[in-house]
């Protein structure tokens, strides 16, 4: 039920397409960094937070975020089981909702993942293992797949959660069998194009990331145990970058800039930043920092530094990127960030969303507020477009306006 609390301006609602500033059309924006291309946002927040402008409570139980594209606002949600893709207006109207597939409902039961918008088709999973297409428009299921019966995909220990990574014709997805590792499929049919075995190890809860050279083009994800680079082109496994942990939780999207990746984990290594060769074929480890850790609340680089929660500490850290040395930390509990308009976003596990000034090898808080409305865990995270910033908990999807006036 969609619940208004403020009047929305007419002209945010008549901006046409040509105006629209940017396309969040997947998981942690444009190029899955966390970084959100605005401008003229709030640089402080009233004691209350930032203006509320609607909330729609029924969404079903979910800890994955919305995608926003020019016209309407794609999330999904789990209700009595079924995973649904749920499609409103950018005023907040409900339009329709499709089902996807069975829901993980054991621990932490809800969906688990953000859609992917490519022109007009949005690709979804679900926490049992359904990996489909439907359309943007009208939400007509186009294909699915199993990776449980078509790719005899183990049973993870929360559920599948990646966010599905698109380039080209193709569309990735990781079954995480001994055979079937990582699977490439043609987007507008569904059909197989390659299979990648991996190192045969179980999926790992990542949403991949693409690195484009001019030799080849990389996806970027994690198994069990190990970081993994493949070649988009046909599956072959380039390289690997084991992981010390014993743990299998290694959710964050990797980050590629100036031929160096960084990554990281909660179960894993830690911090660490790899050197790529140029034609992507090797991989050199150029510092590990095991004392930063991050389950799943994705990190943000800004020139030199980089900002993130430690779930070990429950604290946020800044990092030097050429040394893997951390200079701040500051006690906020552990959670989600992202960056926009030269701030930090910080959403923290007991609800409070704080508003935080980078400065270089140190980070400083400006505002926060506590996100009461919605249920259960506050893992989702958040996302700005057009001055608007989307928080999903659980049940509820709200809209605060971050615009300055």
């Amino acid at each position: 039920m969609q619940i208004k609390l403020s009047f929305i301006p007419t002209f945010f609602l008549l901006l046409s397409v040509g105006a629209y500033a940017q396309n969040v059309l997947q998981w942690r924006g444009p190029d899955r960094t966390g970084v959100y291309l605005e401008s003229n946002l709030l640089k402080s927040w009233p004691a209350e937070g930032p203006a509320l402008l609607w909330e729609f409570d029924s969404i079903g139980n979910g800890y994955g975020s919305p995608v926003i594209t020019p016209s309407n606002i794609y999330v999904n949600g789990e209700i009595d089981t079924i995973s649904y893709l749920f499609a409103f207006d950018r005023s907040g109207k409900f339009l329709w909702k499709s089902v996807i597939g069975k829901e993980w409902t054991l621990n932490y039961p809800g969906t688990r993942n953000t859609p992917t918008v490519v022109d007009d088709l949005i690709y979804v999973t679900a926490g049992l293992g359904t990996v489909a297409c439907f359309d943007l428009k009208t939400g007509k299921k186009q294909w699915s797949v199993d990776m449980v019966t078509d790719f005899h995909a183990p049973m993870t220990r929360f559920g599948f959660s990646e966010s599905l990574v698109v380039s080209g014709s193709s569309v990735f997805c990781s079954p995480g069998s001994a055979d079937t590792n990582v699977v490439a499929l043609d987007r507008f049919t569904g059909k197989i194009k390659w299979i990648c075995k991996g190192l045969g190890q179980m999926t790992s809860y990542c949403s991949p990331a693409i690195i484009r050279l001019p030799e080849r083009e990389i996806l970027v994800t994690f198994s069990k145990s190990a970081l993994l680079g493949i070649d988009t082109k046909d599956g072959t496994l380039l390289w690997s970058h084991k992981q010390d942990g014993e743990g299998d939780v290694h959710i964050n999207t990797p980050l590629f800039e100036n031929g160096f990746i960084y990554y990281i984990t909660g179960d894993g290594n830690g911090s660490v930043k790899l050197s790529l060769s140029p034609d992507g074929k090797e991989i050199t480890e150029a510092w590990r920092n095991a004392l930063c850790d991050n389950t799943m609340g994705g990190f943000i680089k800004l020139n030199d530094h980089i900002y993130t929660a430690s779930y070990g500490r429950r604290a946020w850290l800044t990092l030097d990127a050429n040394t893997g040395q951390i200079t701040d930390s500051l006690k906020f509990d552990k959670g989600v960030t992202i960056f926009a308009d030269g701030m930090l976003y910080c959403y923290n596990e007991k609800g409070q969303l704080g508003l935080f000034k980078p400065d270089g090898p140190r980070m400083k808080m400006i505002s926060s507020f506590k996100v009461t409305r919605g249920s259960k865990a506050h893992y989702a995270h958040p996302v700005i477009c057009q001055g608007i910033m989307y928080v999903r908990h659980g049940k509820s999807l709200l809209a605060y306006d971050v615009k300055e006036k």
